[in-house]
């Protein structure tokens, strides 16, 4: 988000091949390594060909060295050199504490409150609520559109204009993406009388607070185990009702029950 200032009012997208777009959940194995966070696919871009497809093979997909070795066709050793510089580039690169350690540190009851908090204030267009519960370094971005915000101010001067002005109508219902919290965002069509999906928006915590809202423009929710169209809501807010429906399964981490 930051190849130009925050607020830029850029008119046109940048080019696509300039961003990553988020992937549904993977298997349980994957999910508990920081290799599924959005920062550390971000990091990634930074290297050469060869330590990136070693630090995938190795660190995410779990290879042996050998195993590695022979599917690039080089040697152990060379694997090894290669993983230790990848491994250092992306350090350099990634925040600390990590997703992962971060939504495990908070536990299911503090991360219910912040689901239940982002989607209720959202769907009333509550700004003062959202802004409460960002950093005051946080940042919106809204890929592949260059402009973002910086700050809880600039973002919410940005809400109280667009999406959350009182001129839209929105559902929102929590969801899961690179292994972080998202939320997928409906925004309601006049001519089909029905919420239509608009953006899947992965929020990046740091503490119990929101440090960066990446909204991603999607026009299909069904990968990411959401409704295009979801249905009216019940008495039931639909936000605890998938806590309460979620938390009867088992999961490795609390946010496998979100």
């Amino acid at each position: 988000m930051d190849y130009g200032p925050p607020d830029e009012p850029h008119a046109a997208p940048l080019a696509e091949s300039a961003w990553i777009q988020p992937y549904p959940t993977p298997e349980a194995h994957y999910e508990q390594h920081e290799t599924v966070e959005l920062a550390f696919i971000a990091a990634i871009q930074h290297l050469p060909p060869g330590q990136r497809a070693v630090l995938i093979l190795r660190e995410v997909l779990g290879f042996s060295g050998g195993e590695t070795a022979q599917m690039l066709g080089t040697t152990p050793a060379a694997v090894y050199s290669y993983l230790q510089r990848a491994r250092k580039t992306v350090a350099e690169r990634l925040p600390h504490p990590s997703q992962l350690a971060t939504l495990k540190a908070l536990g299911d009851q503090a991360l219910a409150e912040i689901v239940s908090r982002y989607v209720d204030a959202w769907e009333r267009g509550d700004v003062d609520t959202i802004v409460t519960m960002l950093t005051a370094d946080a940042a919106f971005s809204m890929p592949p559109l260059p402009a973002w915000f910086q700050g809880a101010g600039a973002i919410r001067g940005f809400l109280a204009d667009w999406p959350l002005s009182g001129a839209y109508r929105w559902r929102v219902i929590p969801a899961r993406a690179n292994g972080q919290l998202a939320f997928g965002h409906y925004l309601w069509d006049d001519a089909s009388c029905a919420f239509r999906a608009h953006q899947l928006n992965v929020l990046t915590l740091h503490g119990g607070q929101v440090a960066q809202i990446t909204a991603f423009g999607w026009d299909s929710f069904t990968a990411f185990g959401l409704p295009d169209f979801p249905r009216p809501p019940h008495s039931e807010h639909p936000v605890l009702r998938s806590i309460r429906q979620q938390t009867r399964q088992p999961a490795d981490g609390p946010i496998g029950r979100i």
